[in-house]
């Protein structure tokens, strides 16, 4: 296998090819679900390399399988190539195109890293122990995510580990993170509908006020997390949209709520559903209105195979340093990678891309988030590492 050298020089070369690919598909996104011509695009650059491609039959996602001349383990990799319904509010070169749509997250810079790899991997065969599966997936930003039906297709059938990363601006440029175990919340997402007695605004007595009857739901819903959880177990309930009335004297009869759900166990999830009914109900009931919840299951929670983590603490330091390696706190985001990490074990990385220079200082879903081009050679790198170490551990004859 190429020395730790070799690999940097082989990567240097393709950067510049990565640089490209990803602005390009910043400038040309397309949302969760609705990815067909990216999906195209990305197919064209791996035939480029050589490649072939299997189209996945649950929606838009490819698979690569690169095999090496020498037996050994079968090691996936993977990339989500989705974007978000957002204006991209950017000054720059390759700022979005498409109104109403942008790379807000950094899965065009995931996608053009996994090319990369696809190319470093095309150039060796020869050299390579076992199977390199690399994973294009669609739809990472809405539930029920593109992870679900790939794995109902198989993909990852005869595989012995899987490694994922997500370019973070958080992390400064040059960091690396991870941790064993729970690493990712689950996100879950509610829905609140509450119907009370519309009516003139001069009139209140006549009516029953949706607007405060939600006002009371918001703050009552905070007490679950602060009264009815151990104060050692992290949670989070936010209400990110309220909408109720369209005028100033009239009292509004629906309220709508909705908002999001993130636990890091199964038993705090549950709790927090059961009194999330209880409080809706009885809220509702308290105001003489009535309201209904629909609480969605979003992604499993991200956990981390212990040893795999391990392997992150190992490698990663020989590669960039022990002081760019961190040992990351729990992270309230979600992540369908944790699908496939209910199936093989893996691990599941961030890599920094915040740097003020390059103005990659908003964070993810913000409208001017940009990221550190430099931080997809650090990711290619970091799972050609892991892989390549998994695959020292387990040669087969």
């Amino acid at each position: 296998m190429n020395t730790k050298t070799e690999i940097d020089t082989m990567l240097q070369t393709i950067f510049p090819d990565m640089v490209q690919w990803r602005r390009y598909m910043h400038m040309h996104p397309e949302v969760s679900f609705q990815e067909k011509e990216t999906s195209n695009w990305i197919t064209q650059r791996l035939q480029e390399m050589g490649c072939k491609v299997e189209t996945d039959d649950s929606g838009y996602g490819l698979i690569v399988r690169i095999q090496g001349e020498k037996p050994g383990p079968t090691i996936a990799l993977r990339a989500d190539f989705d974007a978000l319904p957002i204006q991209d509010e950017k000054e720059c070169e390759y700022a979005s195109t498409v109104t109403g749509a942008m790379h807000a997250c950094g899965h065009d810079a995931h996608t053009a890293t996994m090319l990369g790899i696809a190319s470093y991997y095309s150039s060796i065969k020869e050299e390579l122990h076992g199977e390199r599966r690399l994973i294009f997936q669609p739809a990472e930003e809405i539930t029920p995510g593109g992870a679900v039906g790939m794995i109902a297709n198989g993909v990852l059938n005869d595989v012995d580990a899987i490694y994922g990363v997500h370019l973070w601006t958080p992390l400064p440029y040059g960091m690396v993170a991870s941790k064993g175990g729970p690493f990712m919340a689950a996100p879950d997402e509610i829905y609140i509908d509450i119907k009370g007695k519309g009516g003139h605004g001069g009139l209140p007595h006549e009516t029953v006020d949706s607007i405060i009857v939600g006002s009371a739901m918001v703050q009552a819903l905070q007490t679950i997390i602060s009264r009815n959880l151990n104060p050692l177990e992290p949670a989070v309930i936010s209400i990110g949209s309220f909408h109720a009335g369209s005028t100033a004297n009239v009292i509004a009869e629906r309220c709508k709520l909705v908002g999001t759900v993130r636990t890091f166990s199964e038993e705090a999830r549950i709790r927090i559903k059961e009194r999330l009914h209880a409080i809706v109900k009885q809220t509702a009931e308290l105001y003489g209105a009535v309201a209904a919840l629909d609480y969605r299951y979003g992604y499993p929670t991200v956990v981390n195979d212990p040893i795999e983590a391990e392997r992150f603490f190992k490698v990663a330091p020989d590669q960039f340093g022990h002081a760019a390696v961190q040992q990351s706190p729990l992270i309230m985001a979600g992540e369908d990678f944790s699908y496939y990490l209910q199936k093989v074990p893996g691990c599941f990385m961030f890599v920094g891309a915040g740097n003020e220079a390059c103005h990659a200082v908003y964070p993810h879903h913000h409208p001017k988030f940009d990221l550190d081009e430099r931080s997809m050679l650090i990711s290619a790198k970091l799972m050609i590492t892991m892989a390549e170490d998994f695959a020292s551990e387990n040669k087969r004859s």
